[in-house]
């Protein structure tokens, strides 16, 4: 199993969760994070860090978030999206996007 990034990152990218990843399986893209399945080694201690709660095991995703189990593959290797090993400021209007809900739409790829 693996641990799936969800809607709940897309336009915060708060990236605590990288500083404690084991193995570095998060890639960033320009507004949002997502896990490589092929990297993460399912120890879950990210999921704590996030302070949007956008992180689930892969089992858990909630059944509105499941499309994101295959977008972080889709992600995870596409051009562009590079692994994060080091916590960064998160974007500047996080803090307005942190509650919206329904942000696939502003996903910027």
């Amino acid at each position: 199993m693996t641990h799936i990034v969800t809607e709940s990152c897309i336009r915060c990218k708060y990236t605590d969760c990288v500083d404690v990843c084991p193995v570095d399986c998060f890639r960033e893209g320009p507004n949002m994070l997502v896990i490589d399945p092929d990297e993460c080694i399912d120890c879950a201690v990210c999921i704590p860090e996030c302070p949007v709660n956008a992180i689930y095991a892969e089992e858990d995703v909630p059944a509105d978030q499941v499309a994101f189990i295959k977008l972080n593959v889709e992600l995870s290797n596409a051009p562009g999206w590079k692994s994060i090993t080091k916590r960064k400021e998160a974007l500047p209007d996080a803090e307005e996007w942190k509650d919206v809900t329904s942000k696939l739409d502003q996903l910027v790829r």
